[in-house]
């Protein structure tokens, strides 16, 4: 691994988390009683900067916040958490806003409205030389995809690694797949992307040379061209909630990745990070540090 932390750029969204918790998820027209509320920032992009950053990472993010108080809340998160947040802008209006519901499985609903998300468009010389100047850029797909595109094309331009977590599942172009180093995707968008009826690994193999499959409570599936095919358990954890349990594992993923781990070591590793993330209820407040991590990973594997 290497002596120096890895340097990870994340280019994704921001946004303010309304989370409520109940018993259990209301159904379409119905309202049910709820027993706590958390406001907390979150948004993909700024949950996988302090994920990178709390396992160890030297982190920026790029992206955009709104002019609103939210915005204020949210950098002040991140730079609490040490992201570099130099790069962010600040867009005249408000910022994006999670809606999540909690029940007290654990299990979740989501609306995501993007708010200052939707204006980060055409990356300029100074983010572009900060993606260049990375060992990992990181990315999903909550912001417009030309910019998703141009990030990983300036990182394949610089020798950059690339970290897609094709979340929400949508459209990936073959501009954006020709720069992908490695996809990750749950179940779900495994399905949405290659149009298979289960997680086809050998349809996404096809698109991009290497793959993280995220499989919940049963683990991590890691695939690529050379060969490598291997399903690695997840930890045993009691769980509180799982809202950003995909980002403390993609977070702690680059970072692994970015020290030099093969990725099979990686993906336990960022399973580690995941389960001690679903032991805490809320979004970025349940990120963990790397010696949580690190402790989960000894008990695990």
């Amino acid at each position: 691994m290497t002596d120096s932390a890895p340097r990870i750029v994340v280019a994704g969204s921001a946004n303010m988390d309304l989370v409520g918790l109940a018993p259990r998820l209301p159904s379409p027209g119905e309202t049910v009683l709820g027993d706590d509320f958390v406001m907390t920032p979150g948004g993909k992009g700024a949950n996988q900067a302090i994920a990178a950053a709390r396992a160890g990472g030297t982190c920026t993010l790029l992206g955009a916040i709104g002019s609103d108080a939210f915005g204020v809340t949210i950098k002040a998160r991140l730079n609490a958490s040490g992201v570099d947040t130099t790069h962010v802008r600040t867009s005249y209006g408000v910022s994006g806003v999670a809606v999540i519901m909690v029940d007290h499985a654990g299990e979740n609903s989501i609306i995501v409205s993007p708010g200052a998300n939707s204006s980060f468009a055409g990356l300029s010389a100074a983010e572009t030389a900060v993606i260049a100047d990375s060992d990992v850029l990181l990315c999903q797909q909550e912001i417009p995809l030309d910019t998703v595109v141009a990030a990983a094309q300036a990182a394949r331009a610089g020798d950059t690694r690339v970290i897609l977590n094709a979340a929400p599942a949508r459209e990936l172009p073959p501009e954006l797949l020709d720069s992908v180093d490695l996809l990750v995707v749950n179940e779900g968008e495994a399905i949405a992307i290659t149009g298979s009826a289960g997680p086809d690994m050998p349809a996404l193999l096809a698109l991009v040379p290497r793959v993280v499959l995220t499989l919940g409570g049963a683990g991590s599936w890691y695939a690529d061209r050379d060969g490598h095919d291997e399903r690695i358990p997840a930890c045993r954890v009691d769980v509180a909630d799982t809202t950003a349990a995909g980002d403390a594992f993609t977070g702690a993923l680059a970072v692994a990745w970015g020290e030099g781990r093969d990725l099979v070591q990686a993906v336990r590793w960022a399973n580690a990070a995941g389960a001690a993330c679903v032991r805490k209820v809320g979004a970025s407040n349940a990120l963990p540090g790397r010696a949580e991590i690190d402790a989960l990973y000894a008990l695990n594997y």
